[in-house]
């Protein structure tokens, strides 16, 4: 997810400091949550071995359902940057999350 490993002794306020057996042996720092979003395309499209654009739309609406269950649709401009990856408009990927809601509440 493009995490930082940091020594314990340059954790900022936002770092996670992990301890072991009362030490602080190591501080994480997280990506901003947009960084994160970015991140998870592009594993995605490793995964596919092809552009997320380049993929039928059957499969782009899966896409679509994996990237909300990961939450990506919470990240401020996250329909916009999927949208943008998909190579479909943003009116599209709300289209994909009507279909995928209504078909829960059948």
């Amino acid at each position: 997810m493009g995490a930082q490993l940091l020594p314990p002794g340059q954790a900022q306020a936002d770092d996670v400091v992990l301890a072991w057996e009362g030490r602080d042996v190591l501080a994480v720092r997280l990506p901003q949550l947009s960084d994160s979003l970015d991140h998870i395309l592009a594993a995605m499209e490793r995964s596919y071995g092809m552009p997320l654009s380049a993929l039928d739309r059957k499969v782009k609406q899966s896409v679509v359902r994996t990237l909300e269950a990961r939450g990506a649709f919470s990240v401020r401009h996250g329909v916009e940057t999927v949208a943008s990856a998909l190579g479909v408009s943003r009116f599209t990927v709300y289209n994909y999350l009507n279909r995928e809601n209504s078909a829960k509440d059948e």
